[in-house]
C-alpha cells in the first residue's frame, strides 16, 4: 500500500508542484494528469489486464485528484468505449483504445523503427475529404503526427519513406490508428529540387535533438536522485519524467539522419529503458497491493491525443 505519513504525503506533493510546472525549453510540455488521463495511462501499462476502481482511486490521489472525479471519468471512459468492466468494480483497456495503446506501448523498440533512407517519400492525400466532422479529424490528425507526416501543402502530408514496412505498413499502421478509409497514402520518388527542399525543412531537426537530449537529461538526473525521495514522491516523479519521455518518443517522427540525426533518439530510448525500470520498481508494491502485475512503469501520457501539440512536434509549418 502507499505511505501514508505526512512526510512523503509532502514530499508528493512538493514533486507534483515542481514536476507540472511547465517548462518553455522543450517541445513537450510537463503535463498535470486528469483523471481520464490517468486511469488510462495506468491500464495502458498493464497490457490488457484490469485493475480495481479502489486501486485507480488511491493512485489518483498522490495527484490531487478527488475520488469523485475519477469515478466521473470512469463513467465517461465506458460510455466512449475506451474501457469495459472486467467483473465488478474492475476495468481494463477496451479494444477501441488498443491501437494507440499498443503504438505507445511500443516506445522501447522505436529505435529500430528507422531504416536507411533511399530518398524517397511518402504521401497522405487527404483533400477533398469531408472535414465537418471533428472527431474524424482528430483521429486523421492523430495518426498523421503518430506516423511523423507534416503538411506539404494543404490536404497533402509527407513524410520520408525509411519506416521499416515501407508504403504498406505505413498504409495499415495509419489505418490501424483512424485514418479515413478514403485517404490516399502512396510512394513518392525524384521530387523537383524546389519541392524537395521544401519537404525537407517541414521538421526542425536541430528542435528535435534538442528536445531529446533535454528529455534524456532531465531522466537521467531523476534515476539519479530516487533513492533519496519518499516513496510517493518517487512514484509522483517517475510517473510524471517518464510519460514526458515517452510522449518525446511516441510522437518521433523517426527522421532519417539527413533531416535529424538519429544518435540522440537512440540514446533517449536506451536511457528511457533503463528509467522504466526504475519506475516499476517504484510502483512494483502499489500495483501488487491491488493484484495489478504491470509490464512498464505507469506513466503520464496526457497530450497525445491533443491535435495541435501532437501535429507541431517536430514540425515546422509554412516552412
Amino acid at each position: 500500500m502507499l505511505a501514508s505519513g505526512p512526510t512523503g504525503g509532502r514530499e508528493a506533493r512538493r514533486a507534483l508542484q515542481k514536476l507540472t510546472t511547465f517548462d518553455d525549453r522543450s517541445n513537450v510540455p510537463r503535463v498535470k494528469p486528469s483523471p481520464k488521463s490517468l486511469i488510462l495511462d495506468l491500464l495502458q501499462s498493464l497490457r490488457g489486464r484490469s485493475m480495481p476502481v479502489r486501486a485507480l482511486v488511491e493512485a489518483a490521489a498522490l495527484f490531487d485528484l478527488p475520488e469523485n472525479g475519477v469515478r466521473v471519468a470512469l463513467a465517461r471512459l465506458l460510455e466512449r468505449g475506451l474501457m469495459e468492466r472486467d467483473g465488478p468494480g474492475l476495468y481494463r483497456l477496451a479494444p477501441g483504445a488498443q491501437p494507440v495503446s499498443r503504438r505507445v506501448g511500443g516506445w522501447s523498440s522505436a529505435d529500430a523503427r528507422a531504416l536507411r533512407w533511399s530518398g524517397d517519400w511518402i504521401g497522405v492525400l487527404v483533400h477533398g475529404l469531408a472535414r465537418a466532422d471533428r472527431p474524424a479529424r482528430r483521429r486523421d490528425a492523430r495518426a498523421l503526427a503518430f506516423l511523423g507526416f507534416a503538411e506539404l501543402d494543404p490536404g497533402f502530408f509527407v513524410r520520408p519513406d525509411n519506416l521499416r514496412g515501407g508504403v504498406d505498413g505505413v498504409r495499415a499502421e495509419l489505418a490501424e490508428l483512424g485514418l479515413d478509409a478514403s485517404a490516399r497514402v502512396f510512394a513518392l520518388s525524384r521530387l523537383d529540387e524546389q519541392t524537395e527542399a521544401r519537404a525537407r525543412k517541414l521538421w526542425d531537426g536541430a528542435a528535435l535533438v534538442r528536445a531529446q537530449r533535454e528529455a534524456r537529461v532531465e531522466i537521467e538526473r531523476s534515476a539519479a536522485r530516487l533513492g533519496r525521495l519518499a516513496s510517493q514522491a518517487a512514484m509522483v516523479e517517475t510517473f510524471l519524467l517518464g510519460g514526458r519521455a515517452i510522449r518525446q518518443i511516441a510522437l518521433d517522427p523517426c527522421l532519417p539522419d539527413e533531416i535529424a540525426p538519429e544518435a540522440e533518439r537512440r540514446a533517449l530510448v536506451a536511457a528511457m529503458r533503463d528509467y522504466d525500470r526504475a519506475g516499476r520498481a517504484r510502483w512494483s508494491e502499489f500495483m501488487r497491493a491491488h493484484d495489478a502485475p504491470h509490464r512498464n512503469a505507469p506513466a503520464n501520457l496526457a497530450g497525445l491525443s491533443g491535435e495541435a501539440r501532437a501535429a507541431a512536434l517536430g514540425t515546422s509549418r509554412g516552412a
